[in-house]
């Protein structure tokens, strides 16, 4: 084969470990976790390697992901391919009986292609390049991108697709994780293309935009541009449609890819790692092309409630692709290399945190890295193995862990146990913080207070896209709906006719898909669900704000009392219940809380952004009255309970010690569990009769 070293036969070997992640099989009863990281060898001497293997053998690690950034090293030069370094990684890790998962190294295109083909690169708002040197560099519309990371793709499929050792293949890596948004000529040429097959007619696009509004009018598609640098604002349209086709663009690199893996022959799972939820790439609709879900988690140590991030990342990853677990493809052993203060984790924390990933619905555990670099600009990010060596806390609670997740017992996928919802809606989120609104939200942190607030409560919830089948909940948590298509509103609306309990929240239902305002005012699609009309928003100063204004609302009334912000709408009641009221200022007496009944089930509207303990008060209702009770009663603010199918996991992420109640049989050891003592960062692992 021209240009190729290494072309020997790999498929002979022993078998390696059986990963039970499948498209059509989620889990096998006793299958392990699987455990280990991100692996460089090309980063070492290959005499390091075989200390690697056995290191790792020691460490319990039983998959590797390989070849994640070794495009340069596999491809020296267009033409030339070079193997053999990679034959005999593969080759030494299956011979020790590690797995591989064996990335397709198009993440970070090396000089010599950015040189050839300089229009592969991508471009700021300002039409600037992005120069190599870094990562990520590149434009996803590209067709001489897409055409050499086909070719590359390509040969190590075709090569590995049949070895014993390759159980599982890694797409890419971290999609635009660094370089959200290309302004290229290519995102320019895809883009025009992009609308075309959307809209078909131009006078299609220019009543979905509304271009009449500032002399805006296209007259073909030609005329269109990305939404670069602008005197002022740019139209809510374009710009929410160039949000979608950059997650287009990079889903269609990811397809790309992944049935290039297929034509060759290929039977493993593919994946690509999420980075929990992501604003950029609409998870949502690429979860369905992935046959396992995989997440990159890094909780800052220094924030001592960073671990509900953890807890949020899980819930979400778990809810993507219901009935199949997932896998934490990335997180640190210690501290990290990217924050202004990159704090080490506390002793116990690796575990615990890779505990509460197994709990909320992943059956493997991943690091990067697996050993630390020498060189480049992570090289302070910790390892599994450290600069430091094995006489190091980091080594020994690695080596702990992959003792403690070989004990595990099978563990069964997500069994649909949970009865609360909370919507998330990534083309809501692009719209919603759009500029030139009544104020301005950050939609992911008010999500992530409704969730926060359950996650005090102890109550379990999955993470959804408002379309998703809710006849399984009890209770549905609808943050800031600002753009809700007519699918989503009559799933919503169904729900409660079902006997659901909705929470529909402030600067909800105000505008169609394409960012425009309905005929007939705010809220077309839940008015009569709701018995409320919204006739303004009145904002609110922000509260972290220095300037002058009103920043805070009183709410009173049925037992509830606390502070607002954001909003304070001004609303009347056409067929509902109101539960409480804005107190004093100038939406004083309007409804605050309302609830119409439906049947059995009830549609909460909640016409402000609650503070910590209103949100606290107003889930405390709902779960109430829709019947929901917490995972494990009684527990303290920094202990969550979750639970797996029989599993109930009790992890303590305060720094006191704890007694938690809980009964049944330690999952480890098998002896009966009644009360545990948890030091900080402890868990236990128990199997109930539930």
């Amino acid at each position: 084969m021209p240009g190729v070293r290494g072309a020997g036969d790999l498929r002979a070997g022993p078998p390696h470990p059986v990963l039970t992640i499948l498209p059509t099989t989620p889990t096998t009863p006793g299958a392990r976790v699987h455990y280990g990281g991100d692996y460089n060898p090309e980063q070492w001497p290959e005499d390091i390697w075989p200390d690697d293997v056995a290191r790792m053998r020691e460490a319990g690690v039983t998959m590797v992901s390989l070849g994640i950034f070794s495009w340069a090293r596999i491809q020296p030069s267009e033409h030339e391919f070079d193997f053999d370094w990679l034959d005999r990684i593969i080759t030494l890790l299956h011979d020790a009986g590690i797995a591989v998962d064996l990335a397709t190294a198009t993440a970070s295109p090396p000089p010599w292609a950015t040189v050839a083909y300089p229009e592969m690169l991508a471009a700021d708002e300002h039409g600037s390049p992005y120069w190599h040197g870094s990562r990520q560099h590149y434009a996803p519309s590209s067709p001489a991108y897409r055409k050499l990371a086909a070719a590359l793709v390509t040969r190590i499929a075709e090569r590995y697709a049949q070895h014993p050792a390759v159980v599982l293949w890694h797409v890419n890596n971290e999609y635009g994780c660094h370089l959200n948004v290309d302004y290229s000529d290519a995102a320019r040429d895809a883009f025009r293309l992009w609308l075309e097959k959307r809209y078909v007619t131009v006078d299609a696009l220019n009543e979905a935009w509304g271009t009449m509004f500032w002399s805006q009018r296209y007259g073909s598609f030609g005329e269109v541009f990305p939404p670069r640098h602008a005197p002022y604002s740019h139209n809510p349209g374009q710009l929410l449609d160039y949000r979608r086709f950059t997650s287009d663009m990079l889903l269609e690199c990811y397809r790309m890819e992944r049935d290039i893996i297929r034509a060759a022959g290929a039977t493993q799972p593919v994946t690509t790692n999420f980075m929990g939820a992501f604003k950029p790439a609409n998870y949502a609709q690429w979860a369905p092309e992935l046959d396992v879900i995989s997440d990159d988690l890094y909780p800052d140590p220094n924030d001592p409630e960073s671990f509900r991030e953890g807890a949020f990342h899980g819930d979400l990853m778990r809810s993507l692709k219901p009935g199949t677990p997932w896998l934490l493809m990335e997180q640190a052993s210690n501290a990290v290399n990217w924050r202004p203060s990159n704090a080490p984790k506390a002793p116990g924390q690796l575990a615990a945190q890779s505990m509460q990933a197994v709990a909320r619905g992943a059956d493997g555990i991943l690091f990067f890295q697996w050993r630390q670099s020498r060189a480049g600009s992570e090289k302070f990010h910790s390892g599994m193995l450290p600069h430091a060596g094995t006489q190091t806390r980091t080594w020994r609670e690695v080596v702990a862990l992959g003792q403690e997740l070989d004990r595990l017992p099978g563990l069964p996928a997500d069994d649909g146990s949970s009865r609360v919802a909370i919507l998330l809606d990534w083309e809501n989120w692009w719209a919603i913080e759009n500029p030139d609104h009544p104020t301005s939200l950050d939609y992911l942190s008010l999500v992530r207070g409704w969730y926060d607030t359950a996650h005090r409560l102890h109550v379990q919830v999955d993470i959804l896209p408002p379309t998703a089948d809710l006849t399984t909940y009890d209770a549905v948590i609808a943050p800031h709906l600002y753009l809700l298509t007519d699918q989503s509103a009559g799933n919503l609306v169904a729900f409660v006719e079902q006997g659901g309990h909705l929470l529909v929240t402030a600067f909800s239902d105000v505008v169609d898909e394409s960012d425009r305002f309905r005929p007939g005012g705010f809220g077309m699609q839940l008015r009569d669900l709701l018995g409320i009309v919204v006739e303004d928003f009145g904002a609110l100063v922000a509260p972290d704000s220095q300037g002058p204004g009103q920043q805070q609302a009183r709410i009173a009334g049925r037992g509830f009392g606390f502070a607002g912000s954001y909003l304070a709408e001004e609303a009347h009641v056409v067929d509902a219940e109101v539960l409480a009221t804005f107190d004093g200022a100038r939406q004083h007496g309007r409804p605050a809380l309302t609830v119409r009944r439906e049947g059995a089930g009830a549609a909460y509207y909640l016409a402000t952004v609650p503070d910590d303990d209103g949100a606290r008060q107003v889930l405390g209702h709902l779960f109430a009255a829709a019947g929901v009770e917490p995972v494990l009663p009684g527990l303290p603010p920094m202990v969550e309970a979750i639970r797996r199918g029989r599993l109930l996991t009790v992890i303590n992420h305060g720094v006191e010690a704890t007694e938690i109640e809980v009964a049944g049989e330690d999952a480890l050891t098998g002896l009966a569990v009644d009360g545990v003592t948890l030091q900080p960062f402890g868990y236990a692992l128990v199997l109930t009769d539930r």
